[in-house]
């Protein structure tokens, strides 16, 4: 299959292995409007130029970084439209924010843990250990 400039176009299995994400996933971010609507082979199959791979593999891994499809769909729509982008380095810092504070909510639950196994907690409602961590209550009465 090729295009109007002659080059080749892909299929939507095509691409979805070439990309290694499944067709629904494909069909998914067209609705979207991550990746633009193929055109249409004579047969009436999805003509997909090969660069639509490179952007499903941008997608993938802003979504890897912890983007929102939402905030990569931001990222990449300015951009393609001939205007600028948003700025990635100011989104990439506050990400790297969200992720510290998740990383501190994380830790301090791992600190909670180890407190409760640490005590030797058997019961989150009867618990009888010695400097149990765990409110202390009786919800089994």
């Amino acid at each position: 299959m090729s295009g109007d400039a002659g080059g080749p176009y892909l299929r939507s299995g095509q691409v979805a292995e070439r990309a290694g994400v499944n067709v629904q996933t494909l069909r998914y971010y067209e609705r979207r409007g991550l990746i633009t609507e193929p055109a249409r082979s004579p047969g009436g199959h999805r003509a997909y130029p090969p660069e639509t791979v490179t952007l499903l593999t941008v997608i993938k891994a802003a979504q890897r970084l912890g983007f929102t499809l939402e905030e990569v769909a931001e990222l990449i729509g300015d951009g393609r439209g001939g205007r600028p982008a948003p700025d990635l380095r100011a989104r990439a810092q506050a990400k790297i924010a969200e992720v510290d504070a998740r990383i501190a909510e994380l830790s301090a639950v791992r600190q909670a843990l180890t407190q409760v196994v640490s005590a030797g907690c058997g019961s989150l409602t009867r618990c009888a250990c010695p400097d149990c961590p765990l409110p202390s209550t009786d919800l089994a009465e």
